[in-house]
């Protein structure tokens, strides 16, 4: 498949060649047809790629706030690398998409049906059946792709709640804004609409509104009065992108007394506290197409609302303005400003740079639909010697695999073969930045590759086992980034095709091979007596839909992350874990069912014991790890993997880094070495596997303390 990125450091749109992307359960593969291009929203993304860095950081000084935290924190080169790959990764463009069903994998829809989508400008979308809808026979193609947009306005209108006969203003009149002046025009209300742009308010005057273009001096609380009869009128939808708040405070003075204020678009938020608090006004921000948005169980799971209790959703409001399309209610066809080639689409991006009165761009698809359909796509053909190399093939390719992993594995000096991802577009991103030979979104391809003998896995936790199983089977070497196994049922069977791969099976465990840790575990050889260990872990918070919080995705974050201090301290003690006792903070309340802020526990053999502190309401500017251990008399402190103190220790007093180091590089170079000289896993399989056992019978025990 094609599909269009653009590059937040550059601002430049290119388009790629990608793997066609699976289809999941519940969800439609779609084969687009037209796409539309919003015109506020990309242009302002396009316009903040093309910003310089010190314009960018004046745009989002929350985003500046988190770095100067982790500067403090984590240190200056080790923030710079990570804002650097954060800026480095292209971004997919679009969210008004218009397609065919190619494959049915929810109920509610069948194969060859026309939707209407929030899927990207990509020639083949996989999109999950709540963001998708049915396209009336009587609308067409370009029109239906004014859908998702319009629901933007729409779901503004629903907050603002106008009634027959009230007079509501519309400041600025871009896409949003001019759909947004009609649904209210067809709601019987009079509008205003106000913008500096004078061809779109001739626009909007054709659909019934009356205007004000403060661009020519006119002004617009003064209009506002004036068009609601002295009285104030009832309600302002804002729907303009601008950084000023004069949107705001002009909304809340041309208002009556508790009129309503909804902000759909973006701008300014300095408010005048007397402007709102004399006149008892409403404010209110809406959150896209409406609700649903950003519900992980609605939008990823296909959890629906009941319709008596939430009446209209994101997907209602879709079905609802293509009935205003099939009605007529709507006239998007004043709106469409060009039409290009979806092969094109570079071009399509500049228009929103040097035409500034372009509102709906349309991508038409008319390409041939079964090439799209390709599942790998060659990113090299350089032929890569591979004589006694370790050839890898990479299963996921997220966040911590592209900034992290695979970095340590190329460093290694190994063959990057393949690099698969279910979507297919961050395997082309990363697969093309890394060096891989090819990219692809079949993984089952990837593990039946006889050229691959190692794989590494870094998908999301709850596909770790089957994986990990299916790659041992495969005849491979296999890398999993933590965790192994989410419950003892998948523990065992890893066990299983383990024992009968004859193949090294590692673990991510990068900690105990950084190198801090390492001078750690050589002054501590030196002592016989038992050690006592104190670990925190400053974990922050992580929302509690997030995926890794859920126990059959993330498997928790005592699983999904407090398993490397399990295995550090394990790796510290030399000596295996014999006791185990966990407590989590609070009760079974909404807050503590995260299990993600508790104590461990752990004793060893040999009479050593230690206590991990795995906490997520620590401040954000705290030093996110502390390890320090306890033996005959002396101590080690490691402070954020920076700073290693000796106390009292002959000989050795600190060991300072420059940078932050937690072992991945090394860690993967220790796996590789093993597999190209023929050695014994780094880490043995069993204390891999006790280590695995562990993690999960503490996650069991937090979770059964109600």
């Amino acid at each position: 498949m094609k599909q269009i990125l653009q590059n937040l450091s550059t601002g430049q749109s290119e388009l790629v060649e990608a793997p066609a992307p699976q289809t999941r359960n519940g969800s439609l593969l779609i084969d687009t047809t037209i796409s539309l291009i919003s015109t506020g929203t990309e242009r302002m993304l396009v316009d903040f790629g093309k910003s310089g860095l010190i314009a960018k950081a004046r745009s989002q000084p929350e985003k500046v706030r988190q770095v100067l935290d982790k500067v403090a924190t984590d240190g200056l080169m080790t923030t710079v690398d990570a804002v650097r790959s954060k800026l480095g990764q292209p971004l997919p463009l679009g969210y008004c998409n218009v397609g065919v069903v190619r494959e049915c994998r929810a109920d509610g829809f069948v194969q060859g049906d026309r939707v209407v989508s929030n899927g990207p400008h990509a020639d083949v979308v996989s999109v999950p059946k709540n963001l998708c809808a049915r396209i009336p026979d009587d609308v067409s193609d370009e029109a239906a792709s004014f859908t998702v947009v319009a629901s933007i306005g729409l779901q503004g209108i629903r907050l603002a709640n106008p009634t027959l006969g009230e007079a509501f203003v519309v400041t600025g009149v871009g896409l949003i804004g001019l759909l947004t002046v009609q649904m209210l025009r067809a709601q019987g209300c009079r509008v205003l609409a106000i913008d500096f742009d004078a061809a779109k308010l001739e626009l909007a005057r054709s659909f019934g509104a009356e205007t004000c273009n403060p661009g020519t001096g006119e002004d617009p609380v003064a209009l506002g009065m004036a068009f609601s009869r002295g009285q104030g009128v009832d309600g302002v939808i804002i729907t303009a992108s601008t950084k000023s708040s004069d949107p705001v405070s002009q909304a809340a003075r041309m208002c009556r007394k508790r009129g309503r204020i909804v902000l759909v678009g973006v701008t300014g938020l300095e408010l005048n506290r007397a402007d709102f608090y004399e006149k008892e006004l409403s404010f209110q921000v809406s959150c896209s197409y409406g609700p649903g948005r950003y519900d992980p169980a609605y939008e990823d799971q296909g959890h629906d609302y009941p319709i008596s209790f939430v009446r209209w959703t994101e997907q209602r409001n879709f079905d609802a303005v293509l009935d205003m399309l099939a009605s007529g209610v709507l006239d998007v066809t004043p709106l469409i400003s060009h039409r290009v080639p979806f092969e094109e689409a570079p071009k399509a991006y500049e228009l929103l740079s040097t035409d500034k009165t372009a509102l709906g761009i349309l991508l038409s698809y008319s390409h041939s639909v079964d090439p799209r359909h390709v599942r790998s796509v060659a990113l090299s053909d350089q032929p890569v010697e591979a004589l006694g190399k370790a050839v890898v093939g990479f299963i996921g390719a997220g966040n911590y695999a592209s900034r992290m992993l695979i970095p340590a594995f190329k460093s290694a000096g190994v063959r990057l073969k393949s690099i698969a991802s279910a979507g297919g577009t961050n395997a082309v991103i990363t697969g093309r930045s890394s060096g891989f030979e090819t990219a692809t979104s079949d993984a089952e391809g990837l593990l039946a590759d006889p050229s691959i003998n190692t794989v590494a896995i870094a998908t999301r936790h709850n596909s770790h086992a089957k994986f990990a199983i299916d790659a041992l089977k495969s005849g491979k070497h296999v890398f999993v980034e933590k965790p192994l196994a989410l419950t003892a049922g998948e523990l065992e069977n890893v066990k299983a095709a383990h024992s009968e791969s004859g193949k090294l099976l590692m673990v991510g465990f990068n900690r105990r091979f950084a190198p801090q840790i390492q001078t750690m575990k050589r002054l501590l050889e030196t002592v016989r007596s038992p050690k006592s260990f104190m670990m925190v872990m400053n974990a922050g918070a992580i929302p509690a839909e997030h995926w890794t919080q859920d126990p059959l995705v993330g498997g928790g974050r005592i699983i999904g992350e407090a398993c490397h201090y399990i295995d550090l301290m394990r790796f510290l003690a030399g000596a295996p874990i014999v006791s185990v006792q966990a407590r989590r903070m609070g009760d079974a309340d909404a807050e503590a069912v995260t299990e993600d802020k508790a104590v461990i526990t752990l004793g060893f053999e040999d009479g050593s014991f230690g206590t991990i502190h795995y906490l997520a309401n620590g401040g954000a500017s705290f030093p996110k790890e502390r390890v320090e251990v306890f033996a005959a008399s002396r101590t080690l402190q490691l402070d954020n993997f920076l700073k290693l103190k000796g106390f009292n220790w002959p000989g050795f007093k600190k060991q300072n880094l420059w940078r932050q180091d937690k072992g991945q590089t090394a860690c993967a170079a220790a796996f590789v070495n093993a597999i190209e000289e023929g050695g014994a896993a780094p880490i043995a399989a069993s204390e891999l596997f006790e280590v695995a056992q562990v993690t999960i019978d503490v996650a069991e025990s937090l979770r059964a303390q109600t």
